[in-house]
């Protein structure tokens, strides 16, 4: 343990949470696609399975930090995790919040072509998305990390003159 919290820059048990949190979703993720690989599960083939794209998606998250940690100011190396679990809740959150919108405002795959209807789901999901990754941020404590990443967002579309600079 003493390596662990050595190599993530861990100083206080608490911030243990997060390479846990991690871990349990990378194990999850791997469970999701392990039953849409195996299409008729079996217990020992989807352990299986769910084991192998572990280690797999594990590997190359690793890979991922390693390339990002010099690309990305962080204090800590933890925090790359707690940066990577803020992506992931807020991609899952803009979904479930799209759906019900698009919904709302009437549009159906029945009364719009299919690719109208998932252009302008992309886009209501990616408009969400902006909102609640700093949102997630500001909850998961990189509040400057994402409002800084927005910022650059904001200018590449062009949206820079919406943003105050000091």
């Amino acid at each position: 343990m003493k390596k662990f919290k050595e190599r993530w820059e861990i100083q206080h048990n608490w911030q243990l949470i997060f390479p846990l949190l991690g871990v349990v979703g990378l194990i999850y993720s791997a469970y999701k696609l392990s039953l849409v690989i195996v299409k008729e599960p079996h217990f020992y083939v989807s352990i299986l399975v769910t084991l192998v794209l572990t280690f797999i998606i594990l590997k190359f998250t690793l890979f991922i930090f390693k390339k990002l940690e010099k690309k990305w100011v962080l204090t800590y190396k933890w925090e790359m995790i707690r940066v990577f679990l803020v992506f992931a809740i807020t991609g899952s959150s803009s979904l479930y919040i799209g759906g019900p919108i698009i919904k709302l405002l009437g549009i159906t795959k029945d009364n719009l072509a299919p690719i109208l209807y998932w252009v302008l789901f992309i886009f209501i999901g990616l408009m969400f998305y902006q909102i609640l990754l700093v949102l997630f941020g500001w909850l998961f404590g990189q509040f400057t990390f994402f409002w800084e990443m927005e910022k650059k967002i904001l200018r590449k579309l062009g949206l820079g003159l919406f943003l105050k600079e000091k």
